[in-house]
């Protein structure tokens, strides 16, 4: 996969050479890349910023900076060329992608169908932003635009939220993962739910024990004790998430569970009916 990152301040991403990412850019399986975006301006104070129009506090990132340099790196016909005709299967298309507080929220199931894509290219935005007519532009040229948000809350620039997403999309690549198992019972992978909590030895410290189950050696009793408490954290913590469970997929056990949190499990979708003490 190819990452290409523009930002005002590249070198937040050097932190990518290390770890896993930078084990899977040495590899090949990453060509990860961070550009300033003051490189395709062309006055003496490379200014990327204006005034918004209309009036208000703070600047605008302004619309021809971020065409010159977008242009490039998605080697896109120059201005007033006819918009490219890429199928959308094609794996050619470029995806790019705007951090947006203001935008649909960032999940694991984006970042799973992300992890396919052949190139990404990560726009990060400063100020108040990028002004609406370039990913506007973009999308009319055939590129795969979309814009995510990671939270409820506005950070200083993308780049955070630009990492993030990286994280979380290319540790899904196949072969990225040195155990790719690691990752199917995690938070959000497969049913909607929380994990359950991990232990290490030694099994009693500072007098605290492991659950007594996970030392059993019964991997059957240890299985369900974890589905169990995967219900009841997602129950307590994200009850919302319960209610995305299809019913028709819960086993007995499930349904046992669910119903003494509390919920109804005869319809499509569990109904919570009790309602929780606070914890």
């Amino acid at each position: 996969m190819q990452i290409d990152i523009v930002s005002v301040f590249p070198e937040f991403f050097d932190s990518l050479n290390v770890s896993l990412l930078g084990k899977a850019q040495e590899s090949g399986l990453l060509d990860i890349h961070a550009h300033n975006l003051r490189d395709w301006t062309h006055d003496v104070h490379h200014s990327v910023d204006d005034t918004p129009v209309g009036g208000g506090a703070g600047m605008v990132m302004k619309p021809e900076v971020w065409a010159e340099c977008l242009d490039d790196l998605l080697q896109l016909p120059d201005t007033g060329a006819a918009p490219r005709s890429l199928p959308e299967s094609s794996p050619d298309k470029a995806v790019l992608i705007f951090p947006n507080p203001s935008a649909p929220l960032f999940t694991q199931t984006a970042a799973t169908e992300l992890s396919r894509a052949q190139h990404i290219v990560f726009g990060c935005g400063r100020y108040e932003g990028i002004d609406a007519r370039v990913p506007q532009y973009y999308a009319e040229q055939g590129v795969d635009v979309r814009e995510y948000s990671i939270g409820d809350y506005v950070l200083n620039g993308g780049e955070v939220a630009v990492y993030a997403m990286i994280e979380a999309i290319t540790r899904l690549i196949p072969g990225f993962m040195g155990n790719p198992e690691s990752i199917v019972e995690e938070s959000y992978t497969g049913d909607p739910l929380l994990e359950h909590r991990q232990f290490t030895k030694p099994a009693v410290w500072r007098g605290l024990a492991v659950p007594e189950v996970l030392t059993s050696g019964d991997h059957g009793k240890v299985d369900r004790f974890r589905r169990d408490e995967a219900l009841e954290r997602t129950s307590r913590l994200r009850p919302d998430l319960i209610e995305l469970l299809n019913c028709a997929d819960l086993d007995k056990a499930d349904r046992k569970t669910l119903i003494e949190l509390g919920w109804e499990v005869s319809s499509v979708h569990p109904r919570h009916l009790v309602q929780k003490k606070q914890a």
